[in-house]
């Protein structure tokens, strides 16, 4: 199969919808199929070690994205590689993802949309789309990475557009971790956290409960935390610590492969994902496979692999939240019980599992492609810098 996947979000930069298509195209490549990728996100410094299968677009001048650019090179793309399904990824406001879904259907080419993040609370974004792209009309297949993402799209686009749930997903063999041999034989128990420091991850939410956590605590019980990653509030999150005198054991180590981030996991007594517009929660799962305990928001899409009381604990404000850690930091049966589960358990949501699912998805978008069922393709572009302009 000859699969294109567009998105406005690829490496280097590195989060949930990055790693993922990254994965998902050799998982592809691996079975056979012939992928490519078109992005519009820029080359690290040594642009040639991209492979070949990466294509960058919609460069400009003034450092913003060429849209126009980027549509004419999906064009000529489509004309000299033709493709069997063009698989795109969009995140809260994705212009050229959003474009290239537009301009792929309108000629007759199978399209799957897939959205990657929590289309809600987002102020007039959704109802704009809606709107002025009529999202609703196109002859695309679309899909969500949980049934938490999936519902408020579901809520936008109409009871009959259909929106398939298509999970991220791991290699358990990857992550899956040997019984830790430190935290409850006289180490400290370490709390860890794997995420972009940014508002929407809620970055200094974690920190102040990290320092109720400490409070609810017996003095005489030691604990540390980790918070992986970074992002553009990671200097405000330093400086939280520093005032509340957190630094001495709360680490943040900045950016981790994943060799690093699996040998932190390996010492770690439990994981917290603290966002709640968190439409899935790779690291999370990352985690829960490494045999961590989760304790999550359950307003976000980790309920989607978490079932409160047997792989981690959820809870739907930040007070409880604290109140689940502070559980397992103190409870060591009930942690042991849960690690165990975690390490012999392996989720459901494996890449054998994801493929599947995806290629299905490929198929239902081959079915359901009508020529002529949207205006020409020119016209996206109009509507897409009438919205950005």
């Amino acid at each position: 199969m000859r699969i294109l996947h567009v998105s406005d979000c690829y490496l280097p930069r590195v989060g949930g919808i990055e790693m993922h298509l990254r994965d998902l195209v050799l998982q592809q490549r691996t079975a056979g199929h012939d992928v490519r990728v078109l992005t519009t996100t820029t080359a690290g410094a040594d642009e040639a070690s991209d492979p070949e299968w990466v294509r960058r677009t919609g460069r400009s001048t003034s450092g913003g994205t060429d849209l126009r650019g980027a549509e004419a090179d999906l064009a000529r793309l489509l004309r000299e590689e033709p493709v069997d399904v063009v698989h795109v990824h969009v995140s809260v406001f994705s212009p050229f993802a959003t474009l290239a879904a537009r301009h792929c259907s309108a000629l007759a080419i199978p399209t799957l949309v897939t959205v990657h993040s929590m289309w809600s609370r987002l102020g007039p974004l959704p109802t704009i789309a809606k709107a002025v792209l009529r999202l609703r009309s196109w002859p695309v297949t679309w899909s969500a990475v949980s049934e938490r993402a999936a519902e408020p799209l579901r809520d936008m686009l109409g009871p009959d557009v259909p929106v398939w749930v298509l999970a991220n997903a791991v290699d358990p063999a990857q992550w899956r971790q040997a019984p830790p041999t430190d935290v409850d034989a006289g180490g400290v128990p370490t709390i860890v956290s794997v995420m972009r420091l940014t508002r929407t991850k809620r970055t200094l939410p974690l920190a102040r409960m990290l320092g109720q956590v400490r409070e609810a605590l017996p003095r005489d019980t030691e604990v540390r935390a980790l918070i992986i990653g970074d992002g553009p509030q990671r200097a405000a999150l330093s400086r939280y610590l520093r005032r509340h005198r957190m630094d001495g054991w709360v680490d943040l180590p900045g950016r981790l492969d994943r060799a690093a981030i699996h040998e932190a996991l390996a010492r770690a007594a439990l994981f917290v994902a603290p966002a709640t517009l968190e439409s899935f929660g790779i690291a999370a799962l990352e985690a829960r496979t490494a045999g961590l305990p989760v304790v999550a928001s359950s307003r976000s899409g980790v309920g989607e692999f978490i079932t409160s009381g047997v792989d981690g604990l959820l809870g739907d404000t930040d007070q409880i939240m604290v109140e689940q850690m502070v559980r397992l930091l103190t409870d060591h049966r009930l942690r042991a019980s849960m690690s165990a589960h975690n390490r012999l358990v392996p989720p459901r949501h494996d890449w054998l599992a994801a493929c599947r699912r995806t290629e299905e998805l490929y198929q239902l978008s081959a079915a359901r492609v009508a020529p002529g069922a949207v205006p020409a393709p020119s016209s996206a572009t109009d509507l897409v810098f009438r919205r950005s302009a």
